[in-house]
């Protein structure tokens, strides 16, 4: 049995949720923030959510722990068996978690926590924004799955990384990262509506 340490409106506490659930993992649930405490710290080396614990130990790092899932669960394949559409997926995810939701993390003191960013750092955040939109419109493929016909990992970044990201630009950069994008936004929507999501979504608004 896996045990998840988060809480529940991280977005990477959401990818694993939903990993976890597509592959039949059967988990435990452990809410918790992000801490410097030695007990927690034991957990998870830096102190991040989320983490997992089990049978042989702890694991942290979203994509390790992703890894993790697809080699233990039973439930549907969310890594092709190809090697090379397999490092696609992982270049998708890298690219998703890089250059969208990294540049959008920049101005989350603003849009979601009650803070402030200078505008410098919101013209910069527009900017890398754009770039890794342009990237995700290049490299997705979105037929009708962003690396392809199968559901994989990186749709789940998509739903929960860019999700993010979009809130977060919508709120204070003036911006609509879907705008340019209209297929990822109707590939959230496809997404939205699988029983993982809608079992987190349920969780959300509990």
């Amino acid at each position: 049995m896996i045990t998840l340490y988060g809480f529940t409106l991280s977005n990477y506490v959401s990818m694993l949720k939903m990993a976890l659930i597509e592959k039949e993992l059967e988990f435990d649930w452990v809410d918790v923030k992000p801490s410097q405490e030695n007990e927690y710290l034991a957990k998870s080396p830096m102190g991040k959510v989320p983490c997992i614990e089990t049978e042989h130990g702890f694991l942290s790092e979203t994509n390790i722990i992703l890894e993790y899932i697809e080699e233990t669960g039973s439930g549907i394949k969310l890594m092709p068996t190809d090697p090379f559409e397999r490092a696609r997926v992982r270049e998708l995810m890298k690219e998703i978690e890089l250059y969208i939701e990294l540049p959008a993390r920049t101005a989350f003191a603003e849009a979601f926590f009650g803070g402030t960013v200078s505008d410098e750092v919101k013209e910069t955040a527009k900017k890398n924004l754009k770039k890794g939109i342009a990237c995700l419109k290049r490299n997705g493929k979105f037929a009708p799955y962003v690396a392809g016909s199968e559901f994989t990992y990186a749709d789940i970044l998509l739903k929960y990384s860019l999700g993010l990201a979009n809130r977060c630009a919508a709120l204070v950069l003036d911006m609509d990262l879907l705008a340019e994008l209209p297929e990822a936004k109707q590939l959230m929507a496809t997404i939205g509506q699988r029983p993982s999501a809608i079992q987190i979504a349920a969780e959300h608004k509990g």
